[in-house]
């Protein structure tokens, strides 16, 4: 079984930054990218970035890009989520996914259903 851990998650002011990690652990005999996708309330998840595993290629959100930055770890089995310039509407429950294959189609990754194990979440809160 695979564990995902999200921490970093708290109340921050409109304009501030937050770092979100989560970290993977267990039985994990194939990681090819891990994705994050955050939940506001009344709201579909939706999808926030994406990191290929083996050559860091990523992607972000519209919503996002420009501010949320993504990136791993290998060594420590470990993604990240830097949010910067935060808005209130960024307030969301924050869910990092892993996915343990290859996509089967473009665009694959911004899709839930696509991937294998989900965290918890951590929430962030950004205040007006």
């Amino acid at each position: 079984q695979v564990q995902l851990i999200e921490s970093g998650g708290g109340l921050v002011q409109a304009g501030g930054s937050l770092r979100l990690s989560c970290a993977a652990s267990g039985r994990i005999f194939m990681l090819y990218a891990m994705g994050w996708f955050r939940q506001a309330p009344g709201k579909e998840r939706e999808f926030v970035a994406v990191i290929g595993w083996s050559d860091g290629s990523t992607d972000t959100a519209n919503s996002v890009k420009g501010r949320f930055t993504v990136s791993r770890d290998r060594v420590k089995n470990t993604v990240y989520l830097e949010m910067n310039s935060l808005k209130p509407d960024d307030t969301a429950r924050y869910y990092c996914a892993l996915r343990t294959g290859p996509w089967r189609s473009n665009g694959a990754y911004s899709r839930q259903e696509n991937y294998d194990y989900w965290g918890q979440g951590t929430q962030v809160t950004v205040s007006s």
